[in-house]
């Protein structure tokens, strides 16, 4: 794999980003121009409020904020939001307030926020993860044609633009970004979609493999789109949580279908789920991965190394524009960020107790990647900043950025395996012993907690948080890599392969890669993800497994960027639960959303690492 690594030291970054290029001529020079604060905003900038019909007589609601200015053309930079357009009112705005659009206002863009159909002030039905229309001639409408019927409304009405278009988007709003990209408008020049909600089924949010993400599930319930909305309103719908006294032990002694009764038919997608438990059609026709083939705009991808929300999104929506949109310039840029942390107005630079750098992290993203990136499309401004190359990618370990041609780990890295082994040691040769395995038992009503103390809501550091909290419970295997004699880079995913035999008909596999530092006091969680073992030979096809008989489990984790530094060690844990993360398999071939509590047995699960049965994982190293 080419690359280029620009530092280790990151805070030399910005000179080294800017000795690639020429400085930006249209890029503002924040430190000597006066604040944006209210004042600044009113002097500047007009807002109007539309009510923009689509093809089907729906109108969705629209906030257009126009530079007085009068100098040129301006370009148009959208995004179309679920979680509301607030404060309503045209004299009303506080979006200015957040360091992102810093660069936009000083650049005299014209922004413009909507509510998706049926959401807040817009008329229609909402529908999640709205899946694409084939046929859009018979009057079909998706995602993608209220985004294109929006943007041909703004080019008719709204008065001195350039007729380029940009559109961005965050978590759920990403997946409306690539939905417009989708569209093929013309005008829609660059896009992009950031953490973007892709498959909540295989990796995003509400489920990882088929496992269903409780804590994040529960929590989000508000934000599903309630029963009974009868108007557009600026208020949102009113929901009564079923979640009463301690969230934690709610979870505990609540089974999904509980939960399920206590909604009430409240959240109508909520029981939809339910009736789906496998990866059938309805799940399928609501991936979006569906929406990248074809696509002609510009596309900046943005996540984050440690998002424990749509990191699965990010990584496979840029694989599969690569492959069905070959024409497209597609760039990605992942840095060591949590859920959407690079937009914030912190310096997102840290993640619990590890820090990357002492730079601000958001700031050179605001700065280095997504402005440059739109101002080059919108403006022909400049030359796309440090997100021009295919692929600027952040390694934590060695904490630096390295730029690449593209990421195509599968294809350009070699792989190193490590065999699990008994005492719990890990070896580069599979073992050589006849019969060889360690066990636990796995007992729903004593779950492996995901955090020291099961925080409520989920704690976003979980991500890279040191795992000694469960090294002596009886229901977790850790095994020990030797000490790294040299530096190892791995680059992609991980892959952990299971051969396991369990005592009754299904378990959950969760697997856990750790850097461990050369003291032992030192430990990063690198990646840990969950397989609901009934899906282990396919998503669609659940099969329960023979009590005793070995099989084999195949786990692929999202991919990882760092460096295991000389001296430190690899440690891999195997459990099977993650609670309240994920709900508690009952740990029988039964419906895990119709359960109830009596149907939670406990498990024998043996994992094998001997000659013919080598459970092991593998990385993928840079050459």
């Amino acid at each position: 794999m080419r690359h280029t690594l620009y530092t280790i030291i990151l805070s030399m970054l910005a000179l080294t980003l800017h000795a690639q290029g020429p400085q930006q001529p249209d890029t503002p020079q924040q430190e000597q121009l006066p604040p944006i604060d209210a004042a600044w905003f009113k002097a500047n900038y007009t807002k109007a409020e539309y009510m923009i019909p689509m093809r089907d007589g729906v109108r969705l609601y629209t906030a257009v904020f126009t530079p007085k200015s009068r100098g040129g053309d301006h370009p148009i930079l959208m995004t179309r939001t679920p979680y509301g357009c607030a404060p309503y009112g045209r004299r009303s705005a506080s979006f200015w307030e957040q360091p992102i659009f810093e660069n936009y206002l000083r650049a005299d863009y014209i922004i413009v926020f909507q509510d998706v159909r049926g959401r807040w002030r817009s008329e229609g039905t909402f529908v999640n993860v709205r899946p694409l229309t084939a046929d859009k001639t018979s009057g079909g409408i998706d995602e993608a044609t209220d985004a294109y019927d929006t943007v041909e409304w703004l080019l008719r009405k709204v008065r001195r633009h350039n007729g380029r278009v940009g559109v961005f988007g965050n978590s759920y709003s990403g997946f409306y970004a690539l939905m417009a990209a989708a569209s093929g408008h013309p005008a829609i020049r660059a896009v992009s979609p950031q953490a973007p909600v892709c498959d909540w089924f295989l990796g995003d949010d509400f489920h990882h493999n088929g496992a269903f993400a409780l804590s994040d599930a529960v929590g989000f319930l508000p934000n599903f789109g309630t029963a009974g909305r009868t108007k557009p309103s600026d208020r949102p719908e009113a929901f009564n949580t079923p979640v009463e006294g301690n969230p934690v032990e709610y979870l505990m002694n609540n089974t999904v279908a509980d939960i399920t009764r206590a909604l009430d038919g409240q959240i109508p997608f909520w029981e939809e789920m339910a009736a789906h438990p496998d990866y059938d059609e309805w799940w399928q026709q609501r991936s979006a991965l569906n929406a990248t083939h074809g696509i002609r705009s510009a596309i900046l991808m943005v996540g984050g190394l440690f998002d424990a929300e749509d990191l699965y999104g990010t990584w496979n929506i840029y694989r599969a524009l690569r492959q069905n949109s070959p024409e497209a310039e597609c760039r990605i840029v992942m840095g060591p960020w949590t859920h959407g942390a690079w937009r914030g107005g912190d310096n997102a630079n840290t993640i619990g107790h590890i820090q990357f750098t002492e730079e601000s992290m958001s700031k050179f993203y605001r700065d280095e990647v997504e402005f440059p990136f739109f101002d080059l499309h919108l403006r022909d401004a400049g030359h796309g900043g440090a997100s021009s190359t295919g692929a600027l990618i952040f390694f934590s370990g060695e904490n630096c950025w390295r730029e690449m041609e593209g990421w195509d780990p599968e294809a350009e890295n070699d792989t190193l395996t490590l065999h699990l082994a008994e005492n719990g040691s890990m070896t580069a040769s599979p073992s050589d012993i006849s019969e060889s395995y360690s066990f636990y038992t796995s007992d729903p009503h004593d779950p492996v907690p995901y955090y020291p103390d099961m925080a409520w809501p989920r704690r976003k550091e979980y991500m890279t948080a040191g795992q000694e909290f469960v090294d002596r419970r009886h229901d977790v295997l850790t095994f020990l890599s030797p000490r790294l004699e040299n530096d190892i880079t791995a680059a992609g995913a991980i892959e952990a392969t299971i051969y396991a035999a369990i005592s009754t008909s299904d378990a959950d596999f969760i697997v856990k890669v750790i850097d461990v530092g050369p003291d032992g006091e030192y430990e990063m969680l690198i990646r840990g993800d969950i397989m609901r073992g009934r899906y282990r030979n396919g998503f669609s096809t659940p099969e329960a497994f023979t009590p005793g008989r070995v099989e084999r489990i195949t786990l692929t984790m999202p991919d990882i960027a760092h460096t295991f530094l000389a001296g430190h060690r690899i440690k891999v844990q195997i459990q099977s639960t993650w609670f309240p993360l994920f709900d508690r398999n009952p740990q029988q071939m039964i419906d895990t959303y119709t359960c109830t509590k009596e149907d939670f047995v406990p498990c024998e699960v043996k994992i094998y690492h001997d000659a013919n049965r080598p459970s092991n994982i593998t990385l993928r190293i840079m050459k």
